[in-house]
């Protein structure tokens, strides 16, 4: 038996992967939680095996969470569902300890079939991921998105400078002092090749990157 955890902000969403889920006889939802918080308090529970988690909730972003639960609990497969297409999100959070990305558009049973995966200590590559993938090792003449070369800091600070938040309150959030979130503003502004705050902003809505 697999037990999972869903995570997202959308009563909906965590009721209908419920439902769904109820009906593989070795699959078991034993956690629900609404934020990144609530993540941590079910990777620290110990009581899932996989975590389902998206990207987009109210009190931090998922890759805050993927980096705090990855940091606390390397071992426990994070799997990302979420409604980004997976050339906004899934190569940087491979990277950054997911064991795979799904958008939620995707089939149903492809999530069944990833939660296996995962759970078995395998990564889970969907067809839409191996091609990105395939196109960043081969070229194929694409040029990568910018935002794709920041460190998972740099994102952490960008997406959050992004969707307004002050350098303080980011440091007081992240752990940080106000000079090392600076520094990372700096950076990641250096990479993107912009200005302000307010490019952040664009930038991120542009690429679909906040809502």
């Amino acid at each position: 038996m697999i037990r999972i955890g869903i995570v997202d902000d959308h009563a909906i969403v965590r009721t209908g992967l419920r439902q769904y889920l109820s009906d593989h006889v070795d699959l078991r939802v034993t956690g629900e939680g609404a934020s990144g918080k609530d993540a941590l308090e079910l990777a620290r529970g110990g009581e899932v095996d996989v975590l389902l988690l998206d990207i987009s909730m109210p009190d931090q972003s998922g890759v805050d969470a993927l980096a705090a639960i990855k940091a606390r609990f390397p071992d426990l497969p994070v799997l990302i569902l979420s409604g980004f297409p997976e050339a906004h999100y899934a190569t940087t959070l491979l990277r950054q300890g997911a064991s795979g990305y799904l958008n939620k558009e995707c089939d149903p049973e492809e999530i069944a079939d990833a939660i296996r995966v995962v759970a078995r200590g395998r990564r889970y590559i969907s067809p839409a991921v191996a091609e990105q993938l395939a196109e960043s090792v081969v070229g194929g003449g694409v040029e990568k998105p910018a935002h794709e070369a920041l460190s998972e800091r740099e994102l952490q600070v960008f997406l959050r400078l992004a969707q307004g938040e002050t350098v303080g309150h980011i440091a007081d959030a992240l752990f940080l002092s106000v000079k090392t979130v600076s520094t990372y503003r700096t950076r990641v502004l250096e990479k993107l090749a912009l200005q302000t705050n307010s490019d952040l902003t664009y930038y991120a809505l542009k690429n679909g990157l906040i809502q």
